[in-house]
């Protein structure tokens, strides 16, 4: 399933480049959120190169979930497609 990447997790003066929001089509609320959670994510570039990573918790009410890469993501990645698994 296609899920698309709104952005790093972040604060006012820090980003974290290894953790991501996501949004997931059809998903709203909470409730359906944490059924995605502990779900296997892969991220394939332009060049080809495959970043995996894990779903570990929801962001927010309105169905968001945070992922966690393996490594830092490109800048290029937001909003693009991520598979969830």
């Amino acid at each position: 399933m296609d899920a698309t990447i709104v952005n790093y997790r972040r604060g006012r003066k820090t980003q974290t480049p290894n953790q991501l929001i996501i949004e997931i089509p059809k998903v709203e609320g909470k409730e359906k959120a944490t059924t995605y959670v502990g779900k296997a994510v892969s991220w394939k570039s332009p060049a080809g190169k495959e970043i995996k990573g894990k779903i570990v918790a929801i962001h927010g009410g309105k169905g968001a979930v945070r992922a966690i890469m393996e490594t830092g993501m490109p800048g290029q990645s937001i909003g693009s497609k991520i598979n969830v698994e």
